[in-house]
């Protein structure tokens, strides 16, 4: 299978598909934290045309579309238009001409400005200590299967993973690089992609 990532420079999902024999590529407007041989730096969008793809995996930028941050668009001038070319380049990625096509996002505007997402996965579905929505609107393809559950802990009669603290906040501290700690597709996650999505054609 031809797989393009877009919007990855972790190469986590590329790798995974890699693994398994597939002919994947990453796209990104940054370098690659992996190996640079199979990811192209630049914009995405040329690419979806006339290469042949069989399946896109795409990560679009959340700043801009994710609920947690749309409350600044009525307080800070131009953010509100930089949700709308955000929803401009998702509506590209979704109708680009490929068969088959899954979309990634936190839960935020795409649902409720494009259309409703097919899926909400938890990284505690696929082997990972963690809780973190995210969505997933899928073109041709079926729903992940969760792989690996891991039970919670309890506190206060509330479930809460090891990436939480008691009240349910992420333990991640600010960081120059959390935005990209928090955007890196889980391991498992990314497996269950190659795994399930791969072996459809």
């Amino acid at each position: 299978m031809k797989v393009l990532v877009a919007c990855e420079y972790s190469a986590t999902v590329r790798d995974a598909f890699r693994a398994l024999g597939h002919d994947a590529w990453s796209c990104d407007l940054l370098p690659t934290d992996a190996d640079p041989q199979w990811h192209i730096e630049g914009d995405v969008i040329p690419l979806v045309y006339g290469h042949g793809w069989d399946l896109m995996i795409a990560h679009p930028p959340c700043t801009y579309l994710c609920s947690s941050g749309l409350h600044w668009n009525k307080r800070v001038p131009g953010r509100a238009e930089k949700t709308e070319e955000a929803l401009d380049f998702v509506s590209l990625l979704l109708n680009a001409p490929i068969p088959r096509i899954a979309l990634e996002n936190p839960i935020g505007c795409i649902s409720t400005r494009i259309r409703k997402s097919d899926q909400t996965i938890q990284p505690w579905q696929f082997g990972h200590d963690a809780s973190k929505a995210t969505c997933l609107w899928l073109t041709n393809l079926p729903p992940l299967v969760s792989t690996k559950p891991i039970e919670p802990r309890i506190v206060d009669g509330k479930k809460r993973w090891a990436n939480q603290t008691d009240s349910g906040q992420n333990r991640l501290p600010p960081s120059k690089d959390r935005w990209k700690i928090r955007s890196e597709t889980y391991a498992g996650i990314a497996a269950a992609m190659a795994e399930q999505w791969g072996s459809i054609v």
